[in-house]
């Protein structure tokens, strides 16, 4: 199927509201019967019909066509966080008594999901380094239904191979979940590698404006709808019409967005590997990447997101480089139209910044749709300051 018209014409009957080229935001919580089979029919399977917008709803439907589409997948939930879509598909492929292997260091509330909550439950997990398929083979235990990726993660790109993971895990009878929030499905779709379960956060790349929060899990219909009769309705944590709204417009511009980003940020890499002040950059498809060959048997093409390591002297250092930043904006996340910045060593006290440790002198840098020179004369400017 094709992009552009998954982007501009799936699942948009227009003739059903009034030949309108932008679809309506249906913003209403429940939907009118005339017969009382037909609601009973809602009340037997909420999946098949609009009974009250905690489920289906028009607006949130037509999104889900095209997020589905663009995963190469069967169906979708769309979440009102991507930390609800992790927390829903991880939820719903676990019970007591059973284990999880996860890549290390994963997203922040995904981290917190395996080593506060689950324990409670008696589920464990066990962390390890994804870039090695042995690591897998040696981890998994004859209770294990649940492997999580995050390919790349989100500030050193470590990468799994996807169809390795994909084929250790079905022989063994495991469920395979992976965040793809780096990539987008324009820039790699697990799925086609055999992953069951794939995630994003839509509050980056698909919103694009940094304007609304959400998430995406795709899979099979089956899935998707088990998932949906259970934790996706009793949690209560689907996207408001509104912001689905928001969503599907994002995804007009997508491509041209992520094109513009892509060559801004290899000006960018390229910049920074020249500089005297940095000590490397780590971007997958960077030439020194440690696994750039699986990087482009993966994935499309690599977006705005970086790091960079900085030859500094001690911490004010760091901290002085960011707060002279005058265009780029020291804040989270990532995606949208502006370039953003977070130095690793803001999530430590600064009594324990350990100049010998690499990770504590890394910044993760997003390139967003400003000029790239408008970008590096501002970084230029910034090491100036140091």
């Amino acid at each position: 199927m094709d992009i552009s018209y998954i982007i501009n014409e799936l699942g948009e009957d227009r003739e059903n509201y009034f030949n309108a080229i932008a679809p309506p935001i249906i913003q209403t919580s429940n939907f009118a019967f005339k017969k009382v089979d037909d609601m009973r029919k809602a009340f037997e399977d909420e999946y098949s019909t609009y009974l009250y917008s905690r489920g289906l709803n028009p607006t949130v439907d037509i999104l889900c066509m095209k997020l589905a589409a663009l995963d190469n997948a069967e169906d979708c939930l769309v979440f009102n966080s991507g930390a609800a879509a992790i927390f829903a598909a991880v939820l719903a492929n676990v019970k007591s008594g059973d284990h999880i292997v996860s890549v290390d260091r994963p997203y922040t509330w995904a981290q917190k999901m395996f080593n506060d909550i689950l324990p409670r439950f008696n589920v464990a997990v066990t962390y390890i380094d994804g870039t090695n398929i042995e690591n897998f083979e040696r981890a998994i235990l004859p209770n294990t239904t649940l492997i999580y990726l995050e390919s790349p993660n989100s500030w050193d790109f470590a990468l799994q191979d996807l169809k390795a993971v994909a084929e250790l895990a079905r022989a063994e009878n495991i469920i395979t979940i992976c965040d793809n929030s780096y990539c987008t499905p324009l820039y790699q779709r697990p799925i086609e590698f055999g992953i069951d379960l794939v995630l994003q956060s839509a509050t980056k790349y698909i919103g694009g404006h940094s304007d609304t929060v959400a998430g995406v899990l795709s899979g099979s219909s089956k899935m998707i709808k088990r998932i949906f009769d259970s934790e996706y309705m009793n949690i209560g944590s689907g996207i408001q019409p509104f912001n689905a709204w928001l969503l599907i417009r994002g995804l007009r511009t997508l491509p041209a967005r992520l094109e513009r980003i892509s060559a801004s940020t290899r000006k960018v890499v390229s910049f920074l590997k020249q500089h005297p002040k940095v000590e490397s950059v780590i971007f997958p498809f960077d030439e020194d990447f440690p696994q750039l060959q699986l990087a482009k048997q993966q994935m499309q093409g690599a977006c705005g997101l970086l790091s960079f390591i900085m030859k500094a002297e001690d911490i004010h250092q760091i901290e002085t480089f960011c707060e002279s930043l005058k265009h780029i904006l020291m804040a989270v996340s990532w995606g949208g139209h502006e370039s953003l910045i977070i130095p690793r060593c803001s999530s430590l006290p600064a009594s324990s910044f350990d100049l010998t440790n690499s990770e504590h002198r890394m910044l993760r840098l997003y390139v967003g749709l400003e000029n790239p020179d408008y970008l590096i004369q501002d970084l230029q400017q910034a090491f100036d300051h140091t």
